[in-house]
């Protein structure tokens, strides 16, 4: 498991996560449609934490495209490095993400991330940040609407409708499977969003959320545990 490290000028306060947001939002690629849905690599990123101890992990999977089969994993543990605050999850997730990004032994090609993109007050949730600092090709998949609206789309599975803010179509209501609560998609970076539905539909066989994010959520877990296991308190009388 790779070590967080915090990088050197990361904003410690509001003020200055939300400037780095203005700077970087300009940076986001909307106009690229993105890699062939089933072809190379997708990968799936996910974040867990252990408040208690001020603990976050990231992992990393590396799917084929084609076949949904594991190519590689990877994780990366650490101290989290800025406080919950609505719509900056981001600066909380990113350190660790781009960890545990840099331990794979091969190129992730798409990332999926759990979470938005242009869909978020800001338009800079974290599929669009992750997207701006490492150049890939990222989308996020959410399992609600956040505080954005949508109509039902049809029972099917691949129906879609806007997701809206106002008039504004930031994302999409996607069904994955006959008559299950959609998921919601939207554009991170260098991905539109028709291709991006597409990939979340090649990447759901089977289940309601993209085979990604099942995968890259279950090694967080694991590596959470593992993590706070190895570095709890020892049992009292243990030791020589």
């Amino acid at each position: 498991m790779t070590t967080v490290r915090t990088p050197a000028g990361w904003p410690a306060t509001e003020e200055e996560a939300r400037a780095v947001q203005d700077e970087l939002r300009a940076r986001v690629v909307i106009d690229e449609p993105g890699p062939v849905p089933g072809t190379g690599h997708v990968t799936g990123v996910d974040v867990a934490y252990d408040d208690e101890r001020d603990v976050v992990v990231a992992a990393a999977v590396v799917l084929d495209a084609a076949s949904l089969d594991v190519v590689a994993e990877a994780t990366a543990a650490g101290r989290v490095s800025f406080p919950y605050v609505p719509g900056l999850l981001a600066f909380r997730e990113i350190p660790a993400v781009l960890a545990a990004l840099d331990a794979l032994p091969c190129p992730p090609g798409l990332v999926v991330c759990d979470g938005y993109g242009l869909a978020h007050p800001r338009r800079f949730g974290l599929a669009s940040h992750l997207g701006v600092l490492t150049g890939l090709p990222v989308i996020g998949v959410a399992k609600n609407p956040f505080t954005f609206t949508y109509d039902d789309p049809g029972p099917r599975r691949g129906s879609s409708a806007p997701l809206l803010a106002g008039e504004e179509e930031v994302g999409r209501a996607l069904r994955t499977r006959d008559g299950v609560k959609p998921v919601f998609v939207s554009v991170g970076h260098r991905v539109a969003l028709d291709n991006a539905c597409a990939h979340v539909l090649a990447l759901t066989p089977a289940y309601r959320l993209p085979e990604t994010t099942r995968r890259a959520d279950s090694l967080c877990r694991r590596a959470l545990q593992e993590t706070t296991t190895r570095h709890a308190p020892a049992p009292r009388g243990a030791g020589g």
